[in-house]
């Protein structure tokens, strides 16, 4: 196993490499697809994870994101 760290394109680069050598072109292109297509149903599971939020919670919660989080005071 190679040790060193690589970047993302450079894992992207060798690991289409090695699927292609093990594979085949077709193998690998196989491959990436089956692995994209993910499972499940999206769209009705999203309200499993996300709720209902009310238009109104939604920008709260962006503005807590934007807003700065104050430091207190040691003491």
């Amino acid at each position: 196993m190679n040790a060193k760290v690589m970047t993302l394109n450079e894992i992207r680069r060798t690991g289409i490499q090695l699927l292609t050598q093990n594979l085949g072109a077709v193998g690998m292109v196989r491959f990436l697809q089956q692995s994209d297509t993910g499972w499940g149903d999206y769209t009705k599971e999203r309200g499993q994870w996300l709720g209902e939020p009310s238009l109104d919670e939604i920008a709260t919660g962006i503005k807590n994101m934007k807003r700065p989080e104050k430091k207190h005071p040691a003491g």
